[in-house]
C-alpha cells in the first residue's frame, strides 16, 4: 500500500520528539488516551545555588589559621595575632580583602581566596606566626628542674615559673638585641621593683625583677603592642601584664634565673 509523503514525515517527526523527550521509549498516555509530554525543563535558573567550601571559618582555630592571619597581615588587612583563633576581627579582614579582590565578601576562605593571598604574600616564618606570643614552651634546661626557677628559654621564647620540676606557668619572652643582648647563664633574683622606671633609657619596667646588674625580667607595653617586631635592651620583656603580675608576687629574692638557648 502507499502511504502518502505528508504521513510519512508526520510519522518521522513524532519518532524524532519521542527520542528527544523519552529517549527510545514513547512518551507516555493519559487517561483521555494521548500522549503526555514532558513539561520541566532543567534551566541554568533551576538548578540549586551551591556554595563555595570554606577552608577556613569563623570559630576554627589551628596552625592553618595562624597563617591566614600572618598572610593578612603582610598585605596590611589585619593588625592584630596572629593568634589561632579566627575571630571576628580576622572575619571582618578576609571579607575586606575579598571585596578589594572583587570576590564574594563571606568572610570565610574558600579556595579562590585562599589562592588569591597565598599568590600575593610570601610563607611566614615562626615569629610573623607567633608574632604576638603563644608559641610552645621548649623543654626546660636540665638545671631548671630543682627549686624555685626562672627558665627562660631563647630558642622558644618562653619562661616557665618552675619548682621542684613542676612547671606552675609559661609566658612568652622578648630580649634584647644583637648589641645589647640578654646574658645567659644561671642567675638570683636580688631586687624587685614593682614600679620601676630606668634611669638610663627613661622608660617604665613594671614588675622588674632583677638577676643580672641592670637586666630585669618585667613588664613591656611595647611588647604587649608591638610583640617581636621590636627588642629589649637586654631585659627580659613580658607582654602578658596579668601574668607578670602574678609572678612578681611568688618570686622572691634569691629564686634562680636560669637563661638558656
Amino acid at each position: 500500500m502507499r502511504i502518502p509523503g505528508r504521513t510519512v514525515a508526520l510519522f518521522a517527526s513524532a519518532a524524532a520528539l519521542a527520542v528527544a523527550l523519552g529517549g527510545c521509549k514513547p512518551p507516555p498516555e493519559g487517561a483521555d488516551g494521548k500522549p503526555q509530554y514532558p513539561v520541566h525543563f532543567d534551566t541554568p535558573s533551576a538548578r540549586p545555588h551551591t556554595t563555595a567550601r570554606a577552608l577556613f571559618a569563623r570559630g576554627d582555630s589551628g596552625t592553618g589559621v595562624r597563617e591566614l592571619q600572618a598572610r593578612l597581615r603582610q598585605v596590611q588587612w589585619l593588625n592584630d595575632g596572629p593568634t589561632g583563633e579566627y575571630d571576628d576581627l580576622t572575619e571582618q579582614a578576609v571579607s575586606g580583602f575579598q571585596g578589594k579582590r572583587g570576590l564574594p565578601r563571606t568572610g570565610r576562605v574558600d579556595n579562590a581566596t585562599w589562592q588569591r593571598l597565598l599568590a600575593m604574600t610570601h610563607r611566614p616564618g615562626q615569629w610573623e606566626l607567633y608574632l604576638m606570643g603563644g608559641q610552645p614552651a621548649a623543654a626546660p634546661d636540665p638545671r631548671c628542674l630543682t627549686g624555685r626557677v626562672l627558665c627562660v628559654s631563647k630558642t622558644s621564647r618562653t619562661l616557665r615559673w618552675m619548682i621542684d620540676g613542676r612547671t606552675l606557668t609559661t609566658v612568652s619572652v622578648r630580649f634584647g638585641s644583637q648589641y645589647t643582648p640578654t646574658r645567659e647563664g644561671v642567675f638570683s633574683i636580688y631586687w624587685k621593683s614593682r614600679h620601676h622606671v630606668s634611669t638610663l633609657y627613661d622608660s617604665p619596667m613594671p614588675y622588674a625583677m632583677f638577676f643580672s646588674g641592670g637586666q630585669a625580667i618585667h613588664y613591656s607595653y611595647d611588647f604587649a603592642a608591638h610583640g617581636y617586631a621590636g627588642g629589649s635592651h637586654g631585659c627580659v620583656n613580658v607582654r602578658d601584664e596579668g601574668a607578670i603580675a602574678s609572678l612578681f608576687a611568688q618570686v622572691r629574692n634569691g629564686d634562680r634565673v636560669v637563661v638558656y638557648r
